[in-house]
């Protein structure tokens, strides 16, 4: 539904159950339309992206600049940068809590991050339409020119001694998290102004990297200006 609604979205053929397609109203002009039962269309995707009734075929979005990102840095709007996160059901829910808590954008590598798969889409629940999402060749450079931006670069580490309240500046932040197991390379370390970790208790050991997204840009949008 939300590719539907995005003009930036380049449709090629939407396949659907004739239930679900009565209760989708009005579709955008010229598009190609193919009922099916729902047998047909699970054959038209993964085990891990199952379809409720619908499938759209689409062109891949055409990815943000980071220069436009960092354009107008807003206190406000936090900024996610991704380290070699490569599962997609995880980059997929990072997005829909980006959406969610209003962050400016998401930053990963281009070799090291799924792309726009069924399953990642599934797991956005519509973000991948709202979130911009830039890759980069290199990730050290990259947070060097979120640096030049005016961010603070926030690194996750459960090892850190700062917790994340602590740590967040009142102006401009970049969240940067790891890959879960790897955590944040030493060469991304190298490119972060500080590193933080979550209040979490000592029987769990870590939490799966969409959900200290999540609760490290709640923390960033609801922090409190430095006096």
């Amino acid at each position: 539904m939300a590719a539907l609604a995005n003009p930036a979205r380049r449709l090629r053929k939407l396949f659907a159950t004739p239930d679900a397609l009565a209760a989708l109203g009005a579709l955008p002009a010229g598009l190609a339309v193919q009922s099916g039962d729902a047998a047909d269309l699970a054959r038209l995707v993964p085990a891990d992206a199952p379809h409720q009734g619908l499938v759209l075929e689409v062109e891949p979005l055409e990815g943000a600049w980071l220069e436009d990102l960092l354009a107008v840095p807003e206190a406000g709007r936090p900024l996610v940068v991704l380290d070699q996160v490569t599962d997609p059901m995880n980059v997929g829910a990072i997005l829909r809590s980006a959406a969610a808590f209003g962050a400016a954008g998401l930053v990963t590598q281009d070799r090291h991050a799924p792309g726009e798969t069924g399953a990642l889409a599934r797991a956005a629940a519509g973000a991948l339409e709202l979130v911009p999402w830039a890759r980069v060749t290199n990730l050290a450079r990259a947070l060097d020119a979120i640096a030049e931006a005016g961010f603070w670069r926030l690194g996750l580490a459960g090892e850190a001694e700062t917790l994340l309240t602590d740590a967040l500046p009142a102006g401009p932040v970049a969240l940067v998290l790891g890959a879960e197991g790897e955590g944040l390379r030493h060469n991304t370390r190298a490119h972060v102004d500080a590193l933080a970790r979550l209040p979490i208790s000592r029987a769990v050991e870590s939490l799966n990297v969409s959900v200290a997204a999540a609760v490290a840009l709640y923390a960033a949008r609801t922090r409190i200006p430095a006096r």
